[in-house]
């Protein structure tokens, strides 16, 4: 039993670790045939695994298939709403299925650590029940892993973006005030700019100048980003657009919200930074400085020399 752990635990990270090191051939048949298979569920199988069947591609295929029933289950998230937040952390963009990709790290997380959680216990030489229990604990691990990592880096991009959107809108307001208009404003700041606002505001432009009108593009990037002071910024920016009202005092006035919500996370930091120094203060000095009050005690209260 322990040694078909370790060698079932053993295959699965080296599989794992291949299929991340060595990425399959891009196929221009898989993309073109599922438009002339005419929607017949064999043709349509053979047309995304190719009609060679090249057996990387089809282990592709069924572990891709696979692991979009396990990320159902582990998240829960429907494929709409993984290609958002994705696009929100701007993970895996620049792969062909966004949402493919990540699944398939997650069953690749999910499966190693049951694998090498099993191993270890076996190794151990555990009863069953307590493999199982390892085994289970070693799932919720990897179920949530890479769920983690997608949260902090939308909590990372909210952040940077709530210290860029200060000086976006104050930019903004100044091309506005200078008698521009707004996708004039927009374009000299994208021009210019970096960061990931000024790249949301590049998104914008790519879309209208591939015909959206400039509201709806704006519009559609607020539906997308994660911080909400920029989905008000592009809000008012497509309000602007559709009916010409006053950009620059409303720009200025998010601004100085923005600032001054800043200015309020900034000091509930440090107030909890200044709670956490007192821990090593109260779990290590007080139980010493409460040893040398009470060591005389007995010796006063029941005169003891």
């Amino acid at each position: 039993m322990t040694s078909v752990l370790a060698a079932l635990g053993t295959g699965l990270c080296v599989a794992g670790l291949l299929w991340m090191l060595l990425d399959p051939p891009v196929r221009l048949h898989g993309r073109v045939a599922p438009y002339l298979a005419r929607n017949r569920p064999f043709e349509l199988w053979r047309a995304r695994v190719g009609r060679r069947s090249d057996p990387r591609t089809v282990a592709g295929f069924v572990l891709s298939t696979i692991a979009e029933h396990v990320g159902d289950v582990v998240d829960g998230l429907s494929r709409d709403a993984l290609l958002r937040r994705l696009r929100q952390a701007r993970l895996f963009q620049e792969t062909d299925d966004p949402a493919a990709t990540y699944r398939v790290r997650q069953l690749l997380s999910v499966s190693g650590a049951c694998a090498g959680s099993g191993a270890v216990a076996g190794i151990v030489g555990m009863p069953l029940g307590q493999v199982a229990a390892v085994v289970g604990l070693g799932l919720v691990v990897g179920a949530t892993r890479q769920r983690g990592r997608l949260d902090r880096a939308i909590d990372e991009r909210r952040r940077v973006m709530s210290i860029e959107i200060y000086t976006v809108n104050q930019l903004l307001a100044m091309r506005v005030r200078a008698g521009g208009g707004v996708i004039q404003a927009v374009t000299q700041v994208a021009a210019r700019g970096r960061g990931e606002v000024v790249e949301e505001l590049r998104e914008a432009l790519r879309l209208h100048r591939a015909g959206q009108p400039a509201a709806l593009a704006f519009r559609r990037i607020a539906d997308e980003t994660p911080e909400t002071s920029c989905a008000r910024t592009y809000g008012f920016l497509a309000l602007a657009e559709e009916r010409g009202t006053d950009l620059a005092d409303a720009l200025l006035s998010l601004a100085e919200d923005v600032r001054e919500s800043r200015r309020e996370a900034i000091r509930r930091a440090a107030t909890k930074r200044r709670a956490a120094m007192l821990i090593p203060t109260i779990a290590i000095l007080a139980p010493v400085m409460l040893l040398f009050v009470g060591a005389p005690l007995p010796s006063l209260v029941l005169g003891f020399s």
